[in-house]
């Protein structure tokens, strides 16, 4: 697979297909990117596991944090990695220990390590790198066109709205907002 664009029909499957995440890296400050990140996939409906080993047992954005991905207790569909390039294959061995093994293996955006990623496909696992699910979601369902952005997607439907807010949009699941 070409890693340096992706279809968007790729992207949308994928953040369709998905109900849980781990976020590798989460960090318990709110104004981190990882944190942002934890809280809207909540919101838009996704079951997520924060993934941090000085918070295991703690709370990161009002979720238990888990030292590693063993730790979770449940199948988790999509690892999103906010680790550097150099740290990625210790989480895709990681990950490969996983039963059932995650569907899809996301990094981060500036993320983005060839051997993992091959890694990760050869096992069965849809990957993505050097992008971020919130900024993707929020293209792909038209949220961020509120703030002005062209998300290069122009279509005559109507957004689905999910339920707890006008701001919040839908990109075909059906699923409501966990809190």
């Amino acid at each position: 697979m070409n890693h340096d664009k992706y279809d968007d029909s790729y992207i949308r499957s994928i953040l369709h297909d998905v109900k849980s995440v781990a976020v590798v890296g989460a960090s318990p400050k709110d104004n981190r990117p990882s944190h942002f990140v934890v809280k809207y996939l909540a919101e838009r409906g996704y079951k997520v596991f924060p993934i941090n080993p000085s918070q295991s047992g703690g709370e990161i954005a009002g979720f238990t944090a888990y030292a590693k991905l063993a730790d979770v207790p449940e199948p988790i569909d999509m690892i999103d990695v906010f680790r550097s390039s150099d740290a990625v294959p210790e989480v895709v061995e990681e990950a490969l220990k996983l039963s059932p093994l995650p569907k899809v293996f996301w990094m981060q955006l500036s993320v983005k390590n060839d051997e993992a990623a091959k890694r990760a496909e050869e096992a069965g696992m849809r990957v993505v790198m050097d992008r971020c699910p919130k900024i993707e979601y929020g293209r792909l369902s038209g949220e961020i066109n509120w703030a002005g952005v062209n998300t290069r997607m122009l279509s005559s439907k109507r957004p689905k709205r999910l339920e707890g807010g006008v701001q919040r949009l839908s990109i075909g699941q059906k699923m409501s907002p966990k809190g």
